[in-house]
């Protein structure tokens, strides 16, 4: 049974209860919004039991004393009686370049107004035809390896007020002002199919620019736009491939009123950096030597610079980059430093990560390193690249893998970072070809990636659980840079199938909704106009094969419904709804009969291999239910019917070929078969205990261990504790022998694997996401945090916990659109105490799955307990 009791409430101090969390576009007050009706968010701050919203009104206004007055408003919602905290702007058109005030009042649960908030937005260029500026080159070809700096002096005669500055690039680039770094981004701007779609990035430079005269400085690298290194991956032949180029408008605002526009021109000048080669698929190379001090100021003589070249646009669409940018977010000292000799040390981080090293390090003139970066050593203790190099294929040794070089100077301490390239490792190896003194303190790591927000945390009273929690996100945030990678080192290739697998892990843990919807609008990039996409994006050409299939490609669909179900915000899902209609259109012209063979299959299984038609039209069928959703969503009804019976075809079709009826198995009946039905709603209605009760057995009769792929991993763990066998499924997940994930774990892993083998001879990178549900898993199949899809967004919040006998208190929050949730239990005797906490604006179903003499059955079925409870704290006893 279970007991609700009281809890004591609490208040926020004596903090006003108001909105907070203002959002617009799901950004907090950016700067260069180019949607011309931006959606603004935000939650209300109320602890009280039942906080809840009842109205809400938006003011929005040029001037923030007059957004909070109500007065000079260019847009005013009117007080709309709804519990809604997601709005879209329907004003008066905005403005380029201008600043917008928003005020948001709320109506608490007793109908009375709240103390309002107020925040910002700031919108960019909104249309191509608002560029001034030209794009930029140096004068050299593809082939040229240094990066070109360039350089402009203008002069700010008048009292600045503010200034911004707004620059597109074909590759990547650093800008400065007055001799400094403008922002703290790394690799800007994004990785995008660049003769479609290229971002342009804006800065706020008030405070960086000086009465009288200023140096502006931009310095280029290639990035993928002009990729020269080789791979299989074929990016140096990418149809887009060209010097890297570089536009810029900067807009300053005199406090008398008058504006001035300093733009890339023809008058700028150019000169070679440095930075020797730049490769973000190697390295990066430096000569010291050849460093111009005071390049990017006013006194700098650049005589012996050269003219620059105009280029066109390397796209006719260039866009705001509105999504979070790639950061070094945490700065890692070395753990241990094991030297050789004088001119060989191997430094090791105590951790897989991906990223850059900074270097300080004093020599002779001349004097050249090597800074090999690599996940693993040799058993003498020199790194080893070969389970990382495989997929490189240089023409000499001039561009070799993961690995800086620097050539010194000899005036001093040379103090070295790329800032184009990043690398995925653990361990450095310097060598030096002249002897050099290298410390512990010598080399600094730096943890790169997009800068997402964490949403998630768990705890446990098992060490392995979180560690694998802890790893998983290591992996996620290793892989995010801007769009989901594979890998961070061999690759970085935006595998499709790995981002969907991980979708939930993601978002689970992190507020990663603006990489996503910039990563389907490179899928909206790629898709031929038949439908189909590759199964790599971006791509230069390469991934358009013969299995880039349902179980890869699906994240046109998939991804964009999660996001509608993590967020409750349907935006991406309309944005993609053509894309994945076509993409449906193309498997049924190819698969008629409802069953597809248009895939890789389960991908790195242990041992057993599953069919590939089955679960190829799994995923068909998938993609097929998400349409018909979100058909009905948009009011589309005849789409709506039409994919409704397609997806009811696919499903007939599958069973029919691949289901026994007679004794609930699938297929062959291995773990990925019977757990790929049960994740996604194929089997029969009311044979899903009996499928369930097979895989459980199936996993017995495996060991207590897995035995899957990729596609069996995002599946099996679901589709037992979903379906009245959690304990099957923690035992799984916190599982320490091979294989497992666990197994990796107690190996001395902090991110996921490649593969279940740790020493499989190939697929063996060590920092992999493809296998990374258990992260999301967590939070459902022990903490029991699931979406309500009748009120996405967590509106509704699913508590569902299992409180199964390996652990003796499990906890999970999240932080969701309406606030933090909160599933937390623990053992007490024969008793489980489970404290929720709803946040406000919202309201949960508690479902109790009673685990051993808690359990109840009728007619062999396993019974729940259901309440209903608004929001607030709350505390069960389950006896």
């Amino acid at each position: 049974m279970f007991i609700l009791l009281p809890f004591t409430q609490k208040v926020y101090g004596f903090a006003a209860i108001q909105p907070s969390a203002l959002e617009c576009e799901h950004l907090i007050r950016p700067l260069g919004i180019d949607a011309a009706n931006p959606r603004l968010s935000w939650q209300l701050n109320d602890a009280r039991q039942g906080a809840k919203q009842t109205a809400y009104r938006i003011y929005v206004s040029k001037d923030s004393a007059a957004a909070a007055g109500k007065k000079g408003l260019i847009w005013d919602s009117g007080k709309i009686m709804s519990s809604s905290s997601l709005l879209i702007y329907n004003g008066k058109v905005l403005e380029p370049f201008t600043k917008y005030y928003w005020m948001v009042e709320v109506w608490d649960k007793d109908g009375k107004p709240v103390t309002p908030a107020v925040s910002s937005f700031e919108t960019g260029m909104m249309k191509m035809e608002n560029w001034r500026g030209t794009w930029i080159s140096d004068r050299n070809d593809i082939n040229t390896l240094p990066a070109p700096y360039f350089r402009k002096v203008f002069d700010t005669p008048k009292k600045i007020k503010s200034a911004r500055a707004y620059i597109a690039v074909g590759g990547l680039y650093e800008l400065y002002l007055n001799g400094k770094k403008v922002g703290n981004h790394r690799l800007d701007p994004m990785y995008t199919r660049f003769d479609r779609r290229t971002m342009y990035v804006t800065y706020d430079i008030t405070t960086q620019l000086q009465s009288g005269k200023n140096a502006v400085g931009v310095l280029l690298g290639n990035g993928w736009y002009n990729h020269q290194s080789i791979g299989v991956w074929d990016f140096h032949n990418a149809p887009w491939r060209a010097r890297p180029t570089f536009c810029l408008d900067m807009r300053i605002t005199y406090e008398d009123g008058t504006t001035a526009l300093v733009t890339s021109n023809g008058d700028w000048r150019t000169s070679s950096s440095p930075i020797v080669l730049n490769s973000i698929y190697t390295a990066e190379h430096h000569d010291a030597r050849l460093e111009q001090p005071g390049w990017n100021t006013v006194d700098f003589d650049d005589k012996k610079w050269h003219g620059i070249t105009l280029r066109a646009a390397p796209s006719n669409n260039i866009v705001s980059q509105a999504m979070q940018p790639i950061r070094n977010v945490e700065e890692m000292p070395v753990k241990s430093l094991k030297k050789f000799n004088d001119t060989t040390y191997v430094f090791d981080l105590g951790r897989n990560i991906a990223g850059v090293t900074r270097i300080r390090v004093s020599g002779e003139s001349g004097t050249v390193l090597r800074l090999k970066h690599g996940e693993r050593v040799y058993k003498d203790g020199r790194v080893d690249l070969t389970n990382i190099d495989v997929y490189h294929r240089p023409k000499d040794k001039s561009d070799p893998f993961q690995t800086d070089i620097i050539t010194l100077d000899g005036k001093g301490e040379v103090e070295f970072m790329p800032k184009f390239n990043y690398k995925g490792f653990r361990y450095v190896e310097v060598t030096s070809s002249k002897p050099v003194a290298l410390t512990k303190e010598s080399i600094t790591g730096y943890f790169m990636h997009s800068d997402v927000a964490p949403t998630g945390k768990i705890s446990s009273s098992n060490p392995l659980v979180d560690r694998l929690w802890w790893a998983t996100n290591n992996s996620y945030l290793s892989n995010l840079m801007g769009y989901p990678t594979d890998c961070p080192q061999r690759e970085k290739n935006g595998w499709t199938g790995d981002g969907h697998f991980a979708i939930e892990t993601g978002l689970y843990n992190f507020d990663g909704i603006t990489i996503y919807e910039k990563w389907l609008a490179d899928h909206r990039d790629e898709q031929q106009p038949n439908g189909v996409l590759p199964d790599i994006i971006p791509t230069g050409g390469w991934g358009y094969g013969s299995a880039n299939g349902t179980d890869w490609t699906s994240t046109i669909a998939i991804i964009p419904w999660e996001i509608y179900q993590f967020y409750g915000d349907s935006k991406l899902l309309s944005d993609s709804y053509n894309s994945i209609k076509k993409y449906v259109g193309y498997i049924q012209q190819i698969s008629p009969e409802g069953l597809t063979s248009f895939g890789r299959g389960d991908w790195v299984p242990v041992k057993s291999t599953s069919s590939l038609e089955y679960t190829s039209s799994v995923y068909y069928y998938v993609d097929a239910t998400i349409l018909a959703k979100a058909a009905k969503l948009f009011g589309k009804q005849a789409d709506h019917a039409y994919y409704t019976t397609l997806a009811e075809k696919i499903k007939s079709a599958i069973n029919k070929k691949y289901f026994n009826a007679a004794t609930g198995i699938y297929g062959s009946g291995v773990q990925t078969e019977l757990s790929v039905a049960l994740q996604w709603g194929i089997v029969p209605k009311g044979m899903e205990a009996r499928v369930a009760e097979n895989l459980a057995k199936r996993v017995a009769q495996d060991g207590m261990h897995i035995d899957v792929g990729v596609l069996g991993a995002k599946a099996v763990l679901n589709a037992l504790s979903d379906n009245g066998q959690a304990e099957t499924a923690y035992k799984l997940a916190s599982q320490d022998t091979y294989p497992s994930w666990g197994w990796w774990i107690v190996n001395g892993a902090t991110t996921l694997l490649e593969n279940w083998d740790m020493k499989a001879e190939r697929d063996i990178s060590d920092n992999h996401m493809m296998f990374g549900e258990i992260g999301g898993w967590f939070f459902k199949g022990l903490g029991g945090i699931k979406i309500d899809e009748a009120n996405p967004g967590f509106k509704n919040i699913l508590l569902r916990p299992n409180f199964v006998s390996g652990l003796t208190h499990f906890e999970a929050s999240h932080d969701g659109p309406y606030g933090t949730i909160l599933s937390s239990w623990k053992r007490s005797g024969t008793a489980v105490i489970y404290n929720v906490t709803v946040p406000a604006n919202s309201t949960a179903t508690v479902q109790f799955n009673l685990t051993g003499t808690q359990k109840a059955y009728k007619d062999g079925k396993l019974l729940t307990a259901t309440t209903n409870i608004g929001a607030g704290k709350y505390q069960f006893e389950i006896k």
